[in-house]
């Protein structure tokens, strides 16, 4: 049996007649691989060259968990090195592992990821999610934590980079071996366990992957078959300025046939392999231009679209959502000079908001800014994911929104108002709400990758906690009268600077009317807004209310009957009366 009719793709595959095994090193001589099959002897299986740089052997010795590396001879020199496709390592400067997919029982998993106008994200770092005994945490005892996100309403859960990494702490934005699953959070098969147990609590799983660049440290892809060119890094990589990125000369080369297949392919193998419900590519700036600020690299480009459109066409429930914050529509246009994402993170929405709740005094805090978040769009109302906080809005010298607010007391009156002021417009706005790992118990630190999240805070705040539950469930229209904070049309309703109050509408297609109404002044306020009909209107949620903390006022206006008569321009009107540095919530 020979390798091509084994194994067309890349890496090691076992099967029951050994291990196929195949590599990319087109300035190799000759090519062996070894490992503890044949007790790391380097001279007993050849791999022979298939033409344009490719090399495959059979070895009957080879099965799953054996470990291995291939061994290059490049004129008199000798190199050894990891497996490209290795889909486990013992550690970043390890040995690969023969993996053997067909062990895991997936159990008949079939799980969709929910439409995307009812997406939630938990965004998330498995390492300090929730911390082990004396260690960074792993996949297994996040896992334990499902449940409780299922209580709380969210159905994704985006887990930052896991590829393996340097060391065993790490964000995870360094990966050395992109196939490999990070071995300190417990490999392959912990992921696909992490993976079923989310699916079995209706959670979406979506990963963040890093392509803009690689390492830079314990990179094994670094000339790789001892071919470079100015220094550079070999045939993985741009060997000119393109390489040059903020974390280092690692830039992959686009334009390589070759590279794009392996990362198109690691795309790939996350949704085929593991069952994940979408992938989050990090920073796409750094992909599309050498500085992050233009299109100066178009095969960057290209590429990106060229990966998103195989996870269309492949997985058409999957979602694909770019970081690239700045504003550019055609990353998720699906036109002829677009990129084909679903959703980006949106810096329209983050910067302003965090802008207006962190603002130094009321005078500062402007409501047109504040809608002008709101109602942003590209094209569609759920291609941009936004949020108040991320792993990238709460460290690198920033901090959670309560410590931003009032860092003497971050957990005072001002701090909690405002932070829960941010979440409730978060989700109340058209797009796809993200909250990150502890924002929901109002968090106050930092985020480290060694320091776990404050679990006890939990309790602590569990009435907080129950605030952040009732606003998701509402989204997500749990009870079947507030549809329309999902729905796909936005409109501005009401807009006073001077006092502070801004109101919009949510609504669907069946016109399934949400009004929401702001108070961005530490005073409670009173005003008459107009109203999209009249009759009757229910308070669905204020978050002022006392069951939500101690601290707050219970102020607001209850239900509503707005009366006929227009008020600018609208065919309704209605007086309301909202707490300080509130939200409240009208369904029909």
């Amino acid at each position: 049996m020979t390798a091509a009719e084994v194994n067309p793709g890349m890496g090691a595959v076992p099967h029951e007649g050994g291990t196929s095994f195949r590599v990319w090193a087109p300035n190799a001589d000759a090519v062996t691989v070894t490992g503890t099959f044949d007790e790391w002897s380097g001279n007993t299986h050849s791999l022979t060259h298939e033409g344009d740089g490719y090399w495959a052997a059979e070895v009957s010795e080879a099965s799953a968990g054996d470990e291995y590396q291939f061994r290059l001879q490049v004129g008199d020199t000798t190199i050894d090195r990891v497996d490209p496709y290795a889909r486990m390592v013992t550690n970043s400067v390890g040995n690969g592992i023969v993996y053997d997919d067909a062990t895991f029982d997936w159990e008949g998993d079939d799980f969709s990821c929910p439409p995307h106008h009812d997406l939630v994200i938990y965004e998330t770092h498995i390492g300090s999610f929730v911390g082990g005994p004396g260690g960074p945490g792993n996949l297994e005892l996040a896992a334990g934590k499902l449940g409780y996100l299922r209580d709380l309403g969210i159905n994704a859960i985006e887990l930052m980079p896991l590829m393996e990494f340097a060391g065993d702490i790490s964000w995870g934005y360094n990966p050395a071996h992109i196939f490999a699953v990070e071995s300190a959070y417990g490999g392959p098969d912990a992921l696909k366990a992490f993976v079923k147990e989310a699916h079995r609590h209706g959670i979406a799983v979506i990963l963040d992957v890093v392509y803009n660049h690689f390492g830079p440290s314990d990179l094994d892809l670094w000339q790789f078959d001892g071919w470079s060119e100015n220094g550079g890094g070999g045939i993985y990589f741009y060997n000119d300025h393109r390489a040059d990125t903020p974390w280092g000369a690692t830039r992959p080369d686009y334009g390589r046939p070759q590279v794009r297949q392996f990362i198109q392919d690691n795309a790939l193998m996350w949704l085929r392999r593991y069952h994940i419900d979408g992938l989050r590519f990090d920073m796409t700036p750094y992909m599309r231009s050498v500085d992050g600020t233009g299109k100066d690299i178009p095969e960057g480009w290209d590429l990106m679209r060229q990966v998103a459109v195989a996870v269309r066409e492949e997985f058409p429930g999957a979602i694909m959502i770019a970081e690239d914050l700045h504003g550019d529509g055609a990353v998720t246009s699906t036109g002829p000079e677009g990129a084909a994402f679903h959703a980006q993170w949106d810096n329209q929405f983050v910067h302003p908001v965090r802008e207006v709740l962190t603002a130094g005094d009321d005078a500062q805090r402007s409501m047109r800014t504040l809608l002008a978040a709101v109602s942003f769009e590209y094209a569609h109302p759920f291609d941009r994911v936004i949020y108040t906080e991320s792993h990238d809005e709460v460290a690198n010298g920033k901090a959670r929104v309560t410590h931003e607010v009032d860092a003497e007391n971050p957990s005072g009156w001002a701090a909690q108002k405002l932070a829960t002021l941010g979440a409730a417009v978060t989700l109340t706005s058209p797009g796809i709400p993200m909250i990150f790992q502890g924002q929901e118990f109002l968090e106050d630190e930092w985020f480290r990758d060694d320091v776990p999240l404050d679990w006890p805070r939990g309790e602590a705040f569990r009435d907080v906690v129950r605030m952040f539950s009732d606003l998701i469930h509402l989204r997500r229209n749990h009870e079947g009268d507030s549809a329309g904070l999902s729905g796909s049309h936005t409109a501005l309703l009401h807009l006073d600077e001077e006092a502070k109050l801004a109101a919009w509408l949510r609504t669907t297609e069946e016109r399934d009317d949400v009004v929401v109404v702001l108070n961005g002044s530490q005073e409670a306020r009173a005003g008459v807004i107009g109203m999209p009909a009249a009759g009757p209107w229910r308070l669905r949620f204020n978050s002022d209310a006392r069951t939500y903390s101690a601290l707050f006022g219970d102020h607001a206006s209850g239900d509503l009957v707005a009366e006929e008569g227009e008020f600018s321009g609208l065919p309704a009107h209605a007086k309301v009366d909202i707490g300080p540095y509130s939200l409240v919530v009208y369904t029909r």
